[in-house]
């Protein structure tokens, strides 16, 4: 609601000299907590600005710019100092006043080193639209050059290699193909292995004779062992990961199967942790093998880099472009995946994609951008899956859209990832609600599609959507091109 009494241009100008001063001095506490407070790079100069900025409640002062047809500030992302240096600018010349504004190539110097940023981690853009395809190739991709070739023709621009399947054989096939496709269809195509990291899945299930399904209030023991176990608890679950039951405590949220069960830590046993169901559909769940645990509000001590991985990075030095990282959640663990990279002579310009799947890894993502920054080209993945169990699918939206804030501010490209176009991919034909998503992911620099029978088909189809949609949107800005659907 607007205010009935807005302030004066006099006011507005105070106000804004302050906000500016203060936006200045509150930014040397970032800096000086990343270790930058000398001489830090431009990017992560404006990422201190913008999270200084967004301590204050802007929404009046917002109104009050936009109904004098100035700059509301709502799209300062790339550029923070710029931007409130050119309404500050115009409001002092309005009253016979002199503060120096931007120049034009200052002003969009943040754009331009996001998009510099972006070409170096995805390669150039396709020739009609600026963000990149990025597709998880299935294992089939090893045995038929030509769905590369036509990956490649429908306009795939990084490959995904999932190292939490197959196995170096098969990927070095996949990267065969996928280079001589490159050299027929004269394309550049970057390759992501993405790091399978620790993974948390339940392990074998034993349940009690005759039922199928947890139903709400059901107990279950979570447990290191292979089930069935010495308890007065009948249902059963093995964890993969058995080390972590012993950080979590009565009262921890547990979610089962990418949040299909919820529970809660209700006692802790010799055997194991007792879960109780708290949130699951009114006909139940099956409680199965080989499906995701999510505990949310535990803090985990776990070591993102496994055995696998190591091993894995082996191979993955050799051919990768991008280096997926999983589970990072902190400073160490980029420092335990760098000293990894340089014991084996990994090429500087081997790109890093932090995959943000945890709560955790959301509020330490601005120091994990500084802790990265001119190490090596950067990119982070919103994993919009983990992530939704781990904050709850009721702040997944808004999430979504900080995370894009803050990179677009740390000047970093984003992929856009998880279920983008997923009914198209496995079913053939699209929802609507999924096409409302693919619209949105246009905001990003890449967006991640996952295999299925019809990849090729969903491929074309967000090719042709995000060039469609990059004439109506640059980030959060809108592009007023000319409508034909009215003349």
């Amino acid at each position: 609601m607007a205010s009935s009494s807005p302030s004066s241009p006099k006011r507005l100008l105070e106000q804004l000299l302050e906000l500016r001063q203060q936006v200045v001095e509150g930014s040397q506490k970032y800096l000086t907590a990343w270790g930058s407070p000398c001489n830090p790079s431009p990017a992560l100069e404006n990422l201190a600005r913008y999270l200084a900025l967004r301590q204050h409640d802007l929404r009046d002062l917002q109104l009050e710019l936009a109904a004098l047809g100035l700059s509301s500030l709502g799209r300062c992302e790339s550029r923070v100092l710029e931007s409130l240096d050119a309404v500050i600018a115009i409001l002092a010349a309005a009253q016979g006043l002199s503060h120096k504004g931007p120049s034009y190539e200052a002003f969009y110097a943040g754009d331009m080193a996001l998009e510099q940023h972006t070409e170096a981690l995805f390669g150039p853009p396709s020739p009609h639209r600026r963000a990149r395809i990025m597709v998880t190739l299935p294992g089939e991709a090893a045995e038929q050059p030509e769905l590369l070739l036509q990956l490649l023709q429908r306009g795939m621009n990084v490959a995904r290699i999932n190292c939490a399947h197959d196995d170096p054989s098969v990927w070095e096939k996949m990267v065969a193909h996928l280079r001589r496709a490159e050299a027929q269809t004269q394309r550049r195509c970057k390759i992501l292995f993405d790091l399978a990291g620790p993974k948390i899945r339940t392990g074998p299930v034993a349940m009690p004779p005759g039922k199928a399904k947890v139903y709400g209030g059901d107990r279950i023991l979570l447990t290191a062992a292979i089930p069935p176990v010495d308890s007065d608890i009948c249902c059963q679950v093995a964890c993969t990961l058995p080390e972590i039951l012993a950080h979590l405590k009565v009262g921890a949220t547990v979610w089962i199967d990418d949040g299909k069960i919820g529970a809660r830590v209700v006692g802790i046993e010799p055997a194991g942790v007792v879960l109780e169901v708290d949130k699951v559909a009114p006909q139940g769940k099956k409680l199965r093998e080989e499906k995701g645990l999510n505990f949310p509000d535990s803090q985990l001590s776990i070591q993102p880099l496994t055995e696998k991985d190591r091993q894995d990075l082996d191979f993955v030095v050799r051919h990768a472009d991008l280096v997926g990282y999983s589970f990072v959640q902190q400073p160490a663990d980029l420092q335990l995946l760098f000293s990894e990279l340089e014991r084996r002579q990994a090429r500087p310009d081997l790109g890093l994609i932090l995959k943000i799947e945890t709560q955790r890894a959301v509020q330490n993502l601005p120091t994990l951008i500084a802790a990265v920054d001119g190490c090596r080209p950067l990119g982070v993945m919103i994993a919009r899956g983990d992530l939704a169990v781990e904050i709850g699918w009721l702040r997944l939206g808004e999430i979504q859209e900080e995370l894009l804030w803050i990179c677009e501010a740390a000047h970093v490209p984003v992929v856009w990832a998880t279920q983008v176009l997923d009914q198209l991919t496995k079913e053939g034909l699209p929802s609507r609600p999924e096409l409302s998503d693919a619209v949105l992911s246009a905001r990003a620099e890449c967006v991640m599609l996952n295999k299925g029978p019809y990849l090729l088909e969903a491929v074309a189809l967000l090719d042709e959507l995000l060039a469609r949609m990059q004439a109506h949107q640059h980030k959060k800005s809108q592009r007023l091109r000319a409508l034909y659907s009215w003349r």
